[in-house]
């Protein structure tokens, strides 16, 4: 058992728990996810204003998921399972935009909140398909995603801190 790859992991796990318990309060990867989410617009733009749209959200969670799908196919599992951590905070942080839907409170690119006239991606989204009525559910189910993604990341990397090149399959 390598013990700084355990360690490593632990903080981790205690660090996105954290965060899980309370996503309104951020994350230093929040810096990191915006860039990713603008970027997402653009290239989803060529499919349509829906698509563009949903593309920020889409793309900060599917960027994360790249890595891990990298590293694991480098059969370097711990290193995929720390990256999932980013996958689970970046969920995360998609429900509290979404979980915003409604009073649009949030405090946007723009530096406005959607309810001061800023557009904001999740009205848009929930108010187009219809489910402006069921945006806690939905928030609330994009959050228990990311939740059980970095709860699978908490035993994943802990598993592979202890197991370094033992597959589940073995």
């Amino acid at each position: 058992m390598n013990y700084l790859k355990f360690i490593f992991a632990l903080v981790l796990s205690l660090y996105f728990l954290w965060v899980a318990y309370d996503p309104l309060q951020g994350s230093f990867l929040d810096l990191v996810n915006l860039p990713i989410h603008e970027t997402g617009h653009l290239i989803f733009r060529p499919f349509g204003e829906f698509l563009m749209v949903a593309g920020g959200s889409l793309f900060q969670v599917i960027m994360p998921a790249l890595f891990v799908v990298y590293f694991w196919r480098r059969e370097d599992y711990y290193s995929a399972s720390i990256v999932l951590f980013w996958v689970g905070q970046s969920i995360l942080n998609v429900y509290v935009y979404a979980n915003d839907a409604v009073v649009m409170q949030l405090v946007l690119i723009t530096g406005y909140t959607g309810s001061e006239g800023s557009f904001h991606d999740w009205n848009y989204l929930l108010t187009r398909t219809g489910l402006i009525g069921s945006t806690k559910t939905i928030a609330n189910l994009i959050r228990l995603v990311g939740t059980l993604i970095i709860l699978i990341a908490t035993a994943l990397s802990i598993f592979y801190a202890f197991n370094p090149t033992r597959r589940f399959s073995n």
